[in-house]
């Protein structure tokens, strides 16, 4: 299978590239190529900068009726970004640069001015050394005096560090780990006094809980299954220890009935002479109800009353 982009073409034996018609083109044709601001400039008609590296699509040709050592010189149009002027510079291949031509001001050219008025001052020197043998040697003298006063201000530089560059390095080592030993010191010393005081506190505190303790200890405990209530604190306070008993309405017409002595006054018993058969079954039963508690076991008149009749109709 044969290649379908070939590299090598053939030619036939008759082949003549004399007879190949020559492409007539004119010397000013201009080619559009894209190439980058090669330094900082500023536009002069609406004073945008354009800075070094910027990117454009150029039209370039060739200077006519300008070469350096037969090399050509080249000029090339750009657009401003912003107002879109025609801006051209060309090549300078005697400096290695481009040179400014119409449309902005290069900036930043402090160094390449100071660089081109060395150069001019080097030529002018030359070119009168070359017909005044005096200015040669006048300009000798001053190089060498020139040269003796940088040497001087050199070794007094020199000089001067050496005095400055005496330092003791194993002094300032000691001096370093002095200040490194001390520094921990102090940290272990301030941490022992935290330490001291932390302690100090937790054993005041232990104290503290400690006297609470045997406090609550002393104190009697309540029986916490009692219950209080809310009347309590009413009734606190320094009671008298002897009270009269509080007399109720009815019982000024009807009396007392819990006590036993006004009680005794009212049982009366009944002296009769019985047989002899009988007196002492009479006996018997006089001791069983004198011995009885009549006040406390009857609590109303009317209990007296019957236990009275009843005791009548037995002895009768």
């Amino acid at each position: 299978m044969s290649e379908r982009k070939v590299l090598n073409k053939y030619y036939p034996p008759d082949f003549d590239p004399v007879k190949i018609p020559k492409l007539k083109l004119p010397k000013d044709r201009q080619y559009v190529v894209r190439l980058m601001a090669p330094f900082n400039m500023r536009c002069k008609t609406c004073g945008e900068y354009i800075y070094k590296g910027r990117k454009f699509n150029a039209r370039k040709e060739t200077v006519q009726n300008e070469v350096y050592l037969g090399l050509p010189i080249f000029r090339f149009y750009i657009k401003c970004t912003r107002c879109l002027a025609e801006i051209t510079f060309k090549t300078d291949p005697k400096n290695t640069d481009y040179a400014m031509e119409h449309g902005a001001t290069r900036n930043f050219q402090a160094e390449k001015l100071l660089e081109e008025e060395e150069k001019r001052l080097q030529k002018e020197r030359e070119e009168e050394e070359l017909n005044n043998p005096m200015k040669v040697l006048e300009n000798r003298t001053k190089d060498s005096k020139l040269e003796m006063e940088v040497l001087e201000n050199l070794q007094e530089l020199k000089e001067l560090n050496q005095c400055q560059a005496n330092v003791d390095f194993e002094a300032m080592l000691r001096q370093h780990k002095e200040l490194e030993e001390e520094q921990r010191r102090k940290e272990q010393e301030e941490d022992e006094q935290e330490m001291k005081a932390m302690l100090e506190q937790a054993q005041n505190r232990r104290l503290l809980v400690d006297s609470e303790s045997d406090e609550e200890q002393a104190k009697p405990r309540l029986n916490p299954t009692a219950q209080v209530k809310p009347t309590d604190n009413l009734q606190e306070g320094p009671q008298p220890q002897s009270k009269k008993p509080r007399t109720e309405s009815w019982e000024y017409s009807v009396g007392k009935l819990n006590i036993k002595a006004q009680l005794a006054r009212l049982v009366t018993h009944r002296k009769q002479k019985l047989d002899p058969a009988l007196e002492n079954g009479m006996e018997t039963r006089g001791t069983m109800t004198s011995s009885l508690p009549a006040a406390a076991a009857m609590s109303s008149l009317g209990l007296l009353g019957a236990y009275s009749d009843s005791e009548d109709s037995a002895t009768d």
